[in-house]
C-alpha cells in the first residue's frame, strides 16, 4: 500500500495542527501524523522521482497548501502555521475526510481556482485538481495543467511573503523588479527608494535616462489581503506627482484597488499605472525575482529530419 494521496492527509494534517498549543512546520508534526497514520518505514522512505523528497512530506505540504487557500490554516511565518477558527468550526462538524469537493464550499478556495487558471463549473468543482482532468487530456495538456497549478500556488506563496516584508524591503523589492523589466537601463544606479519621512508621498524613483530627464516615481504599499487601496490614497500620490511635476507614476500593492481607484487613476493627468498583487507576482516570476529554479525538464519528440532521408 502506498503513501495516502494529498486529500487523504487533509483531515488529519488538520487534526493534528489543531492539537498544537502553537504554530507548527509540515517538518514538525510530520512524525505524528505517520504515527496517527501507522504508516510504515518503507511508505515514509518512498521518495519522488526527483529524489530530492519524500511522497509523504511532498503530500503533506500539498494538503496543508489546499487547505491554507480555503482559509482553514494560515501561514504566522516563514515555514509555520495554525489553524483558523473556520478550520475549528469545520473539525466541529466532525466530517469523515476533506476532500477538493468540499474545500469548494470557500470562496477563498474557489477565487484561487479561478487565480490558477481552472474553470469552477459543476463538473470541475466534483474533483478540482489537475489529477482529476488526467482521463481527458493529453500528457502534452497533463503538463501544462500540472505547470499552471505549480505556477498559481507559486505566485499565491509570493504574495504571502511580500505581505510580510518590511515597508523598506518592499520598496527594494519594487526597484529591483523594474531594473530587471529593463526600466532605468537595468542600472542599479539609475534607480533609488525614497521611502521614509520626508520622501514627498513617493517611495522609489527609476531615470529612464542618465540626465533624469524622464523619471517614474513609484509608491509601494504591501496592505493585507482584503485591505484594497481606494481612491484617497490615488488621490495623495497624485498630489505627490503634481508637486515633483512628474508625469509617470507606478502604484503597487500587494492587495487591491477599488473600482473607484481605477477610475481615479484613469482620469489623472498624470500617467499613473496601478500594479496589484496578482501582477506583482505574475511579474516576479516572469523575471527571476525571489524565486529559484528547482527543475528543469525535457520534453523531447521525434526528429523528423533525422528519418527524411
Amino acid at each position: 500500500m502506498g503513501v495516502p494521496d494529498y486529500q487523504s492527509l487533509m483531515l488529519p494534517l488538520l487534526r493534528q495542527t489543531a492539537d498544537e498549543a502553537s504554530p507548527v512546520s509540515i517538518i514538525g508534526i510530520q512524525s505524528a501524523i505517520a504515527v496517527a497514520l501507522r504508516l510504515s518505514e518503507a511508505q515514509l522512505s518512498e521518495r519522488l522521482r526527483s529524489g530530492k523528497q519524500t511522497v509523504f512530506h511532498n503530500r503533506l505540504h500539498w494538503a496543508k497548501q489546499y487547505l491554507t487557500r480555503a482559509g482553514l490554516l494560515e501561514s504566522t511565518r516563514r515555514g509555520e502555521f495554525q489553524i483558523t477558527d473556520q478550520g475549528r468550526r469545520l473539525l466541529e462538524e466532525r466530517p469523515s475526510e476533506i476532500n477538493n469537493r468540499l474545500l469548494a464550499r470557500y470562496p477563498e478556495f474557489v477565487a484561487w481556482l479561478k487565480l490558477r487558471g481552472d474553470g469552477v463549473s459543476e463538473a470541475a468543482t466534483a474533483d478540482l485538481p489537475v489529477i482529476a482532468n488526467a482521463l481527458s487530456e493529453t500528457p502534452e495538456e497533463r503538463i501544462e495543467s500540472a505547470r499552471r497549478e505549480l505556477e498559481a500556488n507559486l505566485k499565491a506563496d509570493l504574495i504571502d511573503r511580500v505581505r510580510e516584508m518590511p515597508p523598506a524591503e518592499f520598496e527594494g523589492l519594487i526597484i529591483e523588479l523594474l531594473l530587471r523589466m529593463g526600466y532605468g537601463q537595468g542600472s542599479e544606479e539609475m534607480a533609488q527608494a525614497l521611502g521614509g519621512s520626508g520622501d514627498g508621498g513617493v517611495d522609489g524613483v527609476v531615470h529612464q535616462d542618465p540626465l533624469g530627464l524622464d523619471r517614474v516615481y513609484i509608491q509601494a504599499k504591501r496592505y493585507k489581503e482584503g485591505n484594497t487601496v481606494g481612491p484617497d490614497a490615488i488621490n495623495s500620490f497624485i498630489g505627490a506627482l503634481n508637486i515633483k511635476r512628474a508625469n509617470k507614476g507606478l502604484f503597487v500593492t500587494a492587495s487591491s484597488f477599488t473600482r473607484q481607484a481605477k477610475e481615479h487613476a484613469e482620469k489623472a493627468s498624470t500617467h499613473i499605472v496601478l500594479m496589484d498583487g496578482d501582477r506583482l507576482a505574475e511579474l516576479m516570476l516572469r523575471h527571476g525575482v525571489g524565486v529559484v529554479v528547482r527543475h528543469r525538464i525535457e520534453i523531447k519528440a521525434v526528429d523528423e529530419g533525422y528519418f527524411e532521408g
